[in-house]
């Protein structure tokens, strides 16, 4: 056995023995990468990560005051420089609607395209504000499969209708009234309140009638 060996007979070994040297080598370069990776955290990702969070908030305060190319102005270099960190993201959420907002809506799209956040509800409306995108260019399709896809990501009970419903309202624009009756129908059934505000009754009857 290796703990058996003295020293001088296990780097005889070691010379000898290719396996026993392959492992040792690997699970040396392994100890090094995990090292590395908690260094890089601690010592750069982080700090870089809490100066992001700082970061966009004069951007957000301008959007918050409607100042859209003020905003647009102030986001643009926090998204650049701290892309992939926590602030960074949200900077290119909030820039996206900005874009929006002027109906740029190629620009917000290809923003919202690289927002890549953990927080549930941004995650859903970076999804949902691409279909508001496509919607507001007539696209009505692709406005479809990313309403569904952001209603599907996280089930509850205020985005789940709300982009069931838009991609319903989206589904009579191209005549496909079995998928709005089929939509609506689904938000009737399981989310009783938004049901209620919307009277979902009116638009299953609405298309029922055009279905053939």
């Amino acid at each position: 056995m290796l703990e058996n060996l003295s020293p001088q007979e296990f780097k005889a070994q070691f010379r000898n023995n290719k396996n026993l040297r392959m492992i040792t080598i690997g699970v040396g370069a392994i100890i090094v990468l995990i090292l590395g990776y908690f260094l890089y955290k601690q010592f750069i990702w982080t700090p870089a990560n809490d100066k992001s969070k700082e970061a966009y908030y004069i951007g957000l305060n301008y959007a918050a005051k409607d100042s859209v190319d003020q905003a647009i102005d102030e986001l643009k270099p926090v998204v650049s420089k701290y892309d992939g960190k926590q602030g960074g993201e949200l900077a290119q959420f909030v820039l996206a609607r900005q874009y929006m907002a002027k109906g740029e809506f190629n620009k917000a799209l290809e923003e919202l395209e690289g927002v890549d956040v953990n927080d549930t509800y941004v995650s859903v409306y970076a999804i949902g504000l691409q279909g508001d995108c496509y919607s507001e260019m007539k696209k009505y399709k692709e406005a479809i499969d990313l309403y569904i896809e952001a209603a599907e990501k996280v089930d509850n009970e205020k985005t789940t209708p709300e982009y069931l419903f838009k991609a319903g309202l989206c589904a009579e624009e191209v005549k496909d009234f079995e998928k709005a009756k089929e939509l609506y129908t689904r938000i009737k059934e399981n989310y009783l309140a938004f049901s209620g505000t919307k009277t979902i009754d009116k638009y299953i009857a609405r298309v029922n009638n055009k279905v053939k």
